[in-house]
């Protein structure tokens, strides 16, 4: 039987992770946290057995690597969050707060330069969940990268951390080789053989490490692994691309640090419903980056 929930018990319900089904009055759909998009295969079969008993049977992605229990009537949203939590599981994911973190599979990934799993882990902890109680302008959405392909998108969120490798290049190991490996192996062929030395711009590499170990001869051999920050980036209505820091960081409490001065900044002196690219677009990139870094 259908029956109508009132406007202030959806927004209620909607906070705590259920967003109503349009076409129904009472349905809702569930979404389930997954930390970092990896669960267990028994969460699996969890999900799976609580979408068959309080939904109607179906399971949804969603592009925040969450997951969603579909079709959840009104009375059975508390009896899905008592079943989820025996399983290690909970729903949330909405409001303007920080929202759950999106990582590629760098970890495992031959391309990935940082273990993004494990980093996801520790800002979903200490900022979706440590911080789940602050309230923002708007949402604030973080994601992880393992490299420079980009495939998670962070300079389109309002934080974006991407895994670095920055060569150190030994011109006099160089042997000016015709047909130079590094050279070769450069995906932006900015990597060149110039008067008989090879050189790689800092200026221009985007530091994905894929020239690693090219060089027969060790003149690429040595590499810093560090993180680029991304800041003010947005996808959807108004797009707005996230621009990079200046500084590559390599300690990760140095970046957890300065995740966290964002939130708090846009906290302080975001205006109600705007986005944090509208906040450093007002306040000044460099002006956001200085405080992030500096106090």
């Amino acid at each position: 039987m259908e029956y109508t929930v009132s406007a202030d018990e959806i927004r209620r319900v909607k906070g705590l992770g259920f967003l109503q089904d349009k076409r129904y009055p009472d349905v809702f759909n569930a979404r389930v946290i997954t930390v970092n998009g990896k669960i267990s295969a028994a969460q699996h079969r969890a999900l799976a057995e609580a979408a068959e008993k309080f939904g109607s049977g179906e399971l949804a992605m969603t592009v925040r690597l969450t997951i969603e229990i579909q079709g959840v009537k009104y009375e059975n949203i508390e009896p899905l969050r008592a079943f989820l939590a025996e399983h290690g599981l909970y729903t949330g994911g909405t409001g303007k707060k920080v929202r759950p973190v999106v990582s590629c599979k760098g970890t495992t990934c031959q391309y990935g330069l940082i273990d993004t799993f494990a980093l996801s882990e520790k800002i979903h902890k200490r900022f979706y969940e440590g911080m789940r109680e602050i309230s923002l302008p708007h949402k604030f959405k973080i994601a992880v990268g393992g490299c420079p392909n980009n495939c998670v998108k962070p300079d389109l969120n309002d934080v974006g951390v991407i895994g670095q490798r920055m060569p150190t290049v030994y011109p006099d190991k160089c042997r000016g080789c015709k047909k130079c490996r590094v050279e070769t192996a450069c995906p932006i062929r900015i990597a060149q053989v110039r008067e008989g030395k090879i050189v790689i711009p800092a200026e221009e590499c985007n530091h994905c490490g894929r020239c690693r170990y090219m060089c027969p001869f060790g003149a690429v051999t040595d590499y810093r692994n560090g993180y680029k920050i991304y800041l003010g980036g947005r996808w959807g209505k108004r797009v707005a691309q996230g621009r990079a820091m200046s500084k590559i960081f390599t300690d990760e409490e140095e970046v957890m640090s300065v995740i966290e001065r964002a939130i708090l900044l846009f906290r302080d002196e975001g205006i109600d419903g705007e986005r944090f690219a509208d906040t450093v677009a007002r306040l000044g990139f460099e002006n956001v980056e200085r405080r992030l870094i500096g106090e």
